[in-house]
């Protein structure tokens, strides 16, 4: 069976041709009715055309149900409601026939062929390599890589990159701070150089280094390339580590240094020397003409670059690797960095509505009803592997994509923890983790895929939901926004909690409806499995 909304817009739109109406079928929207005396679907399409058609809605509902062709959509009746509401009364066997595809399709229930043939990059974490993530990096790499499933799942060729910032003064400065770290390690002492960094992670480096190295390293200046090297290769090894306990793994890693090495930021400066002019000794990129509140520095009068260079040559490789979309996710501090990077791309002639930014905000955490800053292992900021450690990988992963990424969030430590309904992760999960229960207890039983005894209101509800998934995933893709999968998993959970105290599933007394209420548990069960995979959370068969 073919979703059912789609099919219904698809038939008001071939109905409203018939009446000289030509609308594009997105402008028709198809609403669940909230009443079952209202049918099983509505929509106001003749209240909006009323202006356009210069009738009376009521007088255009009751023409576009005249031409309506009924039999192709499956539906059984429909009726004119208040001042031009369509109410849509469905056959019972247009909403079962959705058990038999759920239960055809299993893990791939939900994909569609959106964006067959064209290529995405998403960028997102990213972090320096220079101590722990963060919280900020964990909601970054919560959101980015729920959106990179969610992107699969629409059909796109999604490559996840991850760029390691590895040249510059930051990997400079790391060098030092592991050199001073490694010096007291061999008994002397030696003070973190300004700038530096003065995380535990830096000292764990640096005792790392000194367990293989003894004090053969102790003339320090002459092997900061190695201190370097070392520090930036250790620190990468623990992201990583700390990203895939997070469910998060790249296809693609693109380091700084290897752009600046392959010549690719001489290239860019040269190719965009058009669109830059000379001031006190310093370069300067014209972005005030692309929307920027300033033009900004390229290249420093003492001759260094600024961040923005390898950053423009890094984007122009992307695009020459025949990305249709390229997406970065940034910290909520990037957003001037939006108009500067699209006119950079613009002057090197590729099209700069190929880029798109998702901010997002930053984290705050609560604990007993405040504010819970500080890390008790090192009195600095909790880390991501803090977090995790804390309160689980399901639960972070959840309550970080529980809202719009361009919104601030407070995170509840105590609520991540609850073991009860009020934790939504939890109380999702078990409604996952009850159904395989009750599945495992009726595996005695044949499942029968036909449907035709599933007339319960409670039943229904749960079929119209289940038929939602597919829109709201690709809604969630091309809004860009993994929220809208949590506002989903929330409402099919609900749904299938109010089936279970409604409806006896496994009644020996009733066999032919007890195999018929197993198939739709099993629908549900896949339904809100591969919700769950789409944020990175389990889908638990035991609590």
């Amino acid at each position: 069976m073919e979703d059912i909304e789609k099919k219904l817009k698809e038939e008001f739109k071939e109905s409203l041709n018939k009446l000289g109406v030509d609308l594009e079928i997105n402008d028709i929207v198809i609403e669940h009715s909230k009443v079952k005396e209202h049918g099983d679907f509505a929509t106001n399409v003749a209240m909006r055309l009323a202006k356009v058609m210069k009738k009376a809605p009521v007088m255009i509902a009751n023409d576009i149900i005249n031409v309506f062709d009924k039999d192709s959509v499956g539906v059984e009746k429909l009726e004119v409601a208040g001042p031009g509401f369509i109410n849509v009364f469905l056959k019972n066997d247009s909403l079962v026939s959705l058990i038999k595809r759920i239960i055809d399709l299993g893990a791939d229930y939900g994909r569609s062929d959106y964006g067959k043939k064209m290529k995405i990059n998403v960028e997102y974490v990213s972090a320096n390599p220079t101590g722990e993530l963060h919280l900020g990096h964990a909601r970054g790499a919560a959101v980015g890589d729920s959106l990179t499933r969610i992107l699969s799942f629409c059909g796109f060729d999604v490559t996840r990159e991850y760029y390691i910032n590895d040249a510059g003064n930051q990997v400079n400065n790391l060098a030092l701070s592991v050199a001073s770290r490694y010096l007291q390690c061999c008994g002397i002492d030696s003070e973190v150089p300004e700038g530096g960094y003065h995380g535990q992670d830096i000292v764990n480096v640096a005792k790392k280094i000194y367990a293989e190295h003894k004090d053969s390293l102790i003339d320090v200046n002459k092997h900061m390339d190695f201190f370097k090297a070392e520090g930036i290769k250790l620190n990468f090894e623990k992201i990583k580590s700390d990203l895939k306990e997070f469910g998060v793994e790249f296809d693609v890693f693109t380091s700084e240094q290897w752009i600046r090495d392959e010549g690719l930021v001489e290239k860019a400066l040269a190719d965009i020397k058009d669109h830059t002019y000379q001031h006190e000794g310093a370069t300067f990129l014209k972005t005030s003409e692309g929307g920027d509140d300033k033009d900004r520095v390229l290249i420093k009068s003492d001759g260094s670059y600024t961040y923005l260079v390898p950053d423009i040559a890094y984007h122009r490789y992307k695009y020459d690797r025949g990305f249709t979309n390229i997406i970065d996710i940034l910290g909520a501090d990037h957003h001037g960095y939006i108009s500067r990077l699209k006119y950079s791309m613009q002057a090197l002639n590729k099209d700069p509505s190929s880029i798109e930014i998702v901010m997002v905000q930053m984290v705050r955490l609560f604990k007993d009803g405040q504010e819970y800053k500080m890390s008790k292992r090192t009195g600095n900021a909790v880390s991501m592997k803090e977090l995790i450690e804390e309160v689980g990988k399901d639960a972070v992963r959840f309550f970080f994509v529980t809202r719009s990424a361009s919104t601030h969030l407070d995170f509840d430590l105590d609520l991540a923890k609850t073991m009860g309904a009020t934790n939504p992760v939890y109380y999702c999960q078990y409604s996952h983790a009850r159904l395989a229960t009750i599945l495992e207890s009726g595996s005695s039983y044949e499942l029968d895929l036909t449907g035709d005894l599933l007339v319960h209101d409670s039943e229904r509800n749960l079929l119209k939901i289940m038929n939602e998934f597919t829109n709201v995933v690709l809604d969630a893709g091309l809004t860009r926004e993994p929220y809208k999968i949590t506002i989903y998993i929330r409402k099919l959970s609900n749904s299938i909690n109010e089936f279970y105290t409604q409806c006896r599933v496994l009644d020996p007394s009733n066999e032919s409806l007890t195999k018929q209420r197993l198939a739709l548990i099993k629908a549900c069960k896949i339904t809100l499995s591969n919700a769950l995979y789409l944020i990175g959370v389990d889908a638990p068969i035991h609590m």
